[in-house]
């Protein structure tokens, strides 16, 4: 990593390390989604995950958005569902933000989440207190706007502790979108699953940072 960021090659390591570290995440997401839903989001999220690695793989890039765009279509064609559209939005929505950019720095973190978020709102409605994805997404990329002018790592380490807060407040609400709403209050006690995915997509962005090459 460069003193200003991560130029287009190191953060096409970086998101291949990510999908690898998300297939392991399959057993995790399964069991979160078997409490509230059919089960299926941890098959799905591995499934999306490994189709984005070997993409990247195969594809050089010139710029973030390029980048960008390509894990959202991957994630928007393997994945599949309700998660596939979401997961699909968020990157393919922050993409948009990313526009001829060439180092991935904290401002492009916060623009990154933010249009992500836009579009992940423009597509599903929901808000924070629904029991989604937005719950962890909206605070983190309101923390990523915040510390835009720290380093990314630091600014990932902030938006890390913002995306968990948000993640545990889920696990008190009732759903009003998604596979969890008709379970009503037996959803209650349990994280919403796709907040769960999103909040560890961003743990392991931050952890695995330091391994990213020159």
């Amino acid at each position: 990593m460069t003193p200003s960021g991560l130029s287009v090659e190191q953060a096409r390591q970086w998101f291949m390390l990510l999908s690898k570290a998300m297939i392991d995440e399959q057993e995790t997401l399964t069991r979160a989604d078997q409490a509230v839903g059919d089960g299926d989001h941890g098959i799905g999220i591995s499934r999306g995950f490994s189709a984005v690695d070997a993409k990247l793989q195969e594809s050089d890039f010139a710029t973030l958005d390029a980048l960008v765009n390509a894990v959202g279509k991957t994630l928007l064609m393997s994945i599949g569902g309700a998660s596939g559209a979401v997961f699909g939005s968020l990157f393919l929505g922050g993409a948009k933000s990313l526009k001829g950019r060439t180092v991935f720095d904290a401002g492009c973190l916060a623009d990154l989440l933010e249009s992500g978020l836009r579009a992940v709102q423009d597509r599903g409605k929901a808000d924070v207190g629904d029991k989604t994805i937005v719950d962890a997404l909206k605070p983190a990329a309101g923390r990523a706007r915040e510390v835009q002018g720290e380093s990314l790592g630091n600014a990932l380490a902030e938006v890390v502790v913002a995306a968990l807060q948000g993640l545990e407040s889920t696990r008190n609400l009732q759903a009003r979108f998604g596979k969890a709403r008709p379970l009503g209050a037996r959803a209650v006690g349990h994280l919403d699953p796709g907040a769960l995915s999103f909040t560890l997509m961003l743990q392991h962005l931050s952890r695995l940072l330091c391994r990213v090459g020159d």
